[in-house]
């Protein structure tokens, strides 16, 4: 018999692009056109995770990731899992401890 691991699944954020363990990133997934939080990790289809951090949310936006995670060409609705990522971090004010981006991410492209 297999030996139980006793450490948490490892999700990578798609804004920022840390590792970080499942109960520090909210999961999402794509209904019809928009993104919509699943914070119980029980939506069907493919998922995405994400800091609770709006910089991790913006970097996603600005980086065009959340097409990519979920494999769908289209535009994207945002503004639910803005609203409760939002919402999340106005009733426990702070964060949600995402890692923020590392100096080299912050800078755009080099010319």
């Amino acid at each position: 018999m297999p030996p139980i691991r006793a450490e948490s699944p490892v999700r990578t954020c798609v804004g920022c692009r840390h590792r970080a363990s499942v109960s520090e990133v909210l999961r999402f997934v794509k209904v019809g056109s928009e993104l919509r939080p699943d914070p119980r990790r029980r939506l069907p289809g493919r998922g995405a995770h994400l800091h609770l951090d709006p910089a991790c949310f913006a970097l996603a936006e600005r980086r065009r990731a959340f097409g990519r995670a979920l494999r769908f060409t289209g535009v994207l609705d945002t503004a639910p899992l803005a609203e409760h990522i939002r919402a999340v971090i106005a009733s426990h004010g702070t964060t949600g401890g995402g890692a923020s981006p590392r100096p080299d991410q912050q800078g755009g492209r080099p010319t």
